[in-house]
Formats: structure tokens, C-alpha cells, sequence
């Protein structure tokens, strides 16, 4: 018996290490393929069999990179580069330089990677890698994204470039990967300038908050929270409604009017979270604020109910492991971003809150000015003749009349005969032409008179041999002035030589 159980045991034995021989042969057989067929797609460019200089630098780059050794691998790529100006793969290695440091990582090194693609696109922006190398720089800063609550200029260099390769490169294979990142990376935005809109409104500063909220509904309507952003508008404006209905020194006809207005601003954005999200967790939550406000409940299409349902049906729950993963990781959670639909792929105006102060007062004056009469407008009449020009009106032109008999004046005055009573210049017509005064001479220039009296001014007189007298010019004081003949000095000058 023991010997028969010996053979069974041995046999059994034998036969399972024939089973293991052969699986194992089995899976060589199989990584021999599957290496062969990373052979294939590590070189798209060339001939596995062939034996070129340049390929074999590039396998041996290639080999050090899925190693780790990115030095190496840099080095090589480097060599094939200024080797081989004219090989084929030259394109595939200058990508796989921005590679090594990509999958080097660290802040220096995917700042060297960067620099790697953007100078990869700079040469060949023609090239189908060069989509593979925008997408590659919009990673760098989607790996460095921080949570929605710190800094978020990782995240809006990741949207900019993700929006500029799928602009750029849109018949590109890697658009819908790219898509799938963009969707992330506008749940992180949407959902900071939410928190922030959510904190203004605890505040009471209902302005800041309905900026920020609108922003997040017009730039983002893929947000996974979306409703509640609706939701959060829709209670500003009734808070807003409340303020006023409490404001003290407040007409009792301006305060319903605003009131009134607020509210519809309110009712509008419970209506849209049931006619855009008819699926959403809060449509319900908006239904009730409409019926507490007495306002119809809009019925939304199967069109929005088939996208909203597509929607909600394409994000994954947010479960207890990745919120605790949430608190240990660097990143954010985006398990929640839709996987369906459009990003946005251009951001349009932001709501900024001066422009809600500016909106509030323009339905503060609309209050103001609903119970008055409009104020009839005069109708616009051409001034007159002699009348200042108006803004509204030129004045009426002169009539010019046929020249008649002469006035005496060399010209014609031009009659008015619809001339202003009041007019302080007065037309001259034809008719009191006679009043104008008559051309008279002018009198002569009265003579010269010297009124120099005699005796006034001392004469110097001469006796000619005629026997006239002749005045003598005046003696010219010349002691300032300069001579050549030599002065005498005088006093302590004398021992001046000059």
C-alpha cells in the first residue's frame, strides 16, 4: 500500500513539473512577443533586424531610459543627435530627451523637460510628435496641480496648454485624453472659485459671492457641483431681497419694487438648476424654494434630462478611500469630473463684483423711477435769425435778396422780414436805409504846436558873418569814453602799472 501511494506521489509529481515546463515555456514564448512588440513601438521608424549605427545609439538610449539610467540615456541621445544631423530618428530623440527628464521628475527636472518640448515644437511644429510634446508640457503642470485651497497657477497653466493643444492639433489621436485632462482640470478651478463664492456669501457680502458664482456657471457648466453654484446664486439675490426689505428710510413703493426684483433674479436661477440639471442631487432643494416663493416650476426637455442623465451617470462616486487619500496626497481629487461632454475651451468675460455694485444700481434707479411720469420732451424748433445756434438745431440761414438802388454805404444789407421783435441787433432793410448817416469828410489834422516854453531850455547860440544866429550843439561830457591819447593818473593810480 505504501508503495503503490510512493508511485501515485511521484507521479503526480512528474506531472506537475511537465504543467510548470510548459507554462513556463508558454510565457517565453509570450514575452518574447510582447518584447518584440515593444521593440516595434520603441522604434516606429526603423527595422527591428536593422544593424544602422544611429538605431542602435537609439535602443541603447531607450534601454537606459526604461532602466532609469536618464543620464546615460541623455548622453546617448545627445551623441545620436550631433552624430547623425540627417537620421531618421532624430525627431524621436530629441522628444526622448525631454523624456528623461519627464520621467526623471522633480521641480529642476520637469522644468529642463518643459524647455525640451517647447524648443521639440519650436523645430518641427509639423511633425504628429509635436501634439504628443504640447501634451506632454500640459502634464508637467497637471502632475504639480495643488488642491483647490492653494495655489492655483499650476492648474491654469495646465488649462492654457491643454487648450491650445487640442486648438492646435485637432485631428491629433491623444484630443480625447487631452479633453479628459481639461474636464480635471476645470473641476479643481471650478471648484476653488466656488468655495471662495460660497465663503462671500456666508459673509453677507452677496456681491462678491454672486461674481464669483457666476463665473463658475458660465465658464464651467460641466461642474460636478454645478447645482448648488445655481443654488448658492439664486439665495444671494434672496438675501439681497431681504436686506432691502428691511432697510430702514426706504419708501414702502421702492422696497417692493426692488424686492421684487431680487426675487425674479432668484426664481431664475432656481428655474435653470431644474431645466440645465433636472438630474442633479439639489434639483429638488430648488423646486422647494420655488414653491415657497409661489413661483411656477419650469418642466425641463428630454434633451436636458437625457444630458444631464449622461452626465451624472459618466463621474465616480467619491468613496472613504479617496478622501482619506485626499488628505495624505499632493494633488486634488477628481474622481467626481464628468467624462462626458465638452470643456470649455475659451473663457468668457468674468463677472466681476463692481459690475453686480453697477447692476444693483441701475435696478435701485429702475425702482426710483417706476412710479414717475416720463418727462415729455419739447419738440426740437430751428432757432432764429439772429439767435445763438442750439446743439439740437442749426440756425436758420440768412435769405439773400436781389441788390437794389444804392444806400450810400457801398453795399446792401439783406432784409429779414420774419425778424426777431426782440432781437438786440436789429436788420437794416431797405426801408430805413435813409437813417443811416450821411458820408461826411473828415476834418483836417489841427497843426503842430511846439509848447516848449522860451526860456525853458538854455541855448547855445553862435553870430555867423550873415549876421544869423546859429545854434551851437551841446558840449558832450567824453571822460567815459575811450581815447587813445594817454590819461594822466592821479593819487595811488600812479603806482598802478597797468
Amino acid at each position: 500500500m505504501n508503495r503503490l501511494s510512493k508511485k501515485i506521489a511521484v507521479s503526480a509529481l512528474a506531472f506537475l513539473v511537465m504543467g510548470s515546463t510548459m507554462a513556463s515555456a508558454r510565457e517565453r514564448v509570450k514575452q518574447h512577443k510582447h518584447k518584440k512588440n515593444e521593440d516595434l513601438s520603441a522604434n516606429p521608424l526603423g527595422n527591428v533586424q536593422s544593424k544602422q549605427p544611429d538605431k542602435e545609439l537609439y535602443d541603447k538610449a531607450m534601454q537606459a531610459l526604461k532602466k532609469g539610467r536618464f543620464d546615460v540615456a541623455r548622453l546617448d541621445l545627445q551623441t545620436l543627435l550631433n552624430t547623425y544631423p540627417d537620421s531618421e530618428y532624430r525627431m524621436r530623440a530629441k522628444l526622448s530627451v525631454g523624456d528623461t527628464w519627464f520621467k526623471e521628475g522633480g521641480t529642476a527636472a520637469l522644468t529642463q523637460a518643459e524647455a525640451e518640448y517647447s524648443d521639440f515644437i519650436t523645430f518641427f511644429p509639423e511633425a504628429p510628435e509635436a501634439a504628443e510634446a504640447k501634451m506632454k508640457v500640459a502634464d508637467i503642470y497637471y502632475q504639480q496641480m495643488e488642491k483647490p485651497d492653494r495655489d492655483f497657477n499650476n492648474a491654469q497653466n495646465a488649462e492654457k496648454h491643454y487648450r491650445d493643444m487640442i486648438n492646435m492639433f485637432p485631428d491629433s489621436a491623444l484630443v480625447p485624453r487631452a479633453k479628459q485632462r481639461l474636464r480635471d482640470v476645470q473641476e479643481v478651478m471650478a471648484e476653488r472659485e466656488a468655495q471662495i463664492g460660497l465663503y462671500y456669501e456666508s459673509r453677507n457680502n452677496y456681491n462678491a459671492a454672486v461674481a464669483r458664482l457666476q463665473t463658475v456657471a458660465d465658464t464651467y457648466p460641466l461642474y460636478s457641483k454645478s447645482d448648488q453654484v445655481l443654488l448658492g446664486i439664486g439665495d444671494a439675490y434672496a438675501g439681497q431681497a431681504h436686506m432691502v426689505s428691511i432697510a430702514p428710510n426706504l419708501p414702502a413703493a421702492i422696497r417692493e419694487r426692488l424686492n421684487a426684483m431680487y426675487l425674479d433674479r432668484a426664481a431664475a436661477a432656481y428655474s435653470k438648476v431644474i431645466t440645465r440639471y433636472p438630474m442633479a442631487p439639489h434639483v429638488e432643494d430648488a423646486r422647494d424654494r420655488l414653491v415657497a416663493m409661489n413661483r411656477t416650476i419650469p418642466e425641463p426637455s428630454q434633451t436636458a434630462i437625457a444630458e444631464s442623465d449622461a452626465e451624472e451617470r459618466s463621474r465616480q462616486a467619491l468613496h472613504f478611500t479617496d478622501k482619506t487619500l485626499g488628505l495624505i496626497k499632493r494633488g486634488p481629487t477628481v474622481v467626481e469630473a464628468v467624462h462626458v461632454g465638452e470643456p470649455t475651451l475659451a473663457d468668457p468675460k468674468r463677472t466681476l463684483a463692481p459690475d453686480v455694485t453697477k447692476q444693483n444700481l441701475k435696478l435701485f434707479q429702475e425702482a426710483i423711477n417706476a412710479g414717475k411720469p416720463a418727462a415729455a420732451e419739447a419738440p426740437a424748433t430751428a432757432t432764429g435769425v439772429n439767435e445763438p445756434p442750439r446743439s439740437d438745431q442749426p440756425s436758420a440761414a440768412p435769405e439773400m435778396g436781389a441788390p437794389t438802388g444804392g444806400s450810400g454805404v457801398g453795399v446792401t444789407v439783406v432784409s429779414a422780414p420774419n425778424a426777431d421783435p426782440n432781437a438786440v441787433v436789429k436788420p437794416v432793410s431797405s426801408g430805413n436805409a435813409a437813417a443811416l448817416p450821411a458820408i461826411e469828410k473828415p476834418e483836417e489834422a489841427p497843426l503842430q504846436v511846439n509848447e516848449v516854453k522860451p526860456g525853458s531850455v538854455q541855448e547855445n547860440t553862435a553870430v555867423v558873418d550873415n549876421g544869423k544866429k546859429k545854434k551851437k550843439a551841446p558840449k558832450v561830457d567824453q571822460s567815459e569814453e575811450s581815447s587813445s591819447k594817454t590819461k594822466k593818473k592821479k593819487g595811488l593810480n600812479k603806482l598802478n602799472p597797468f
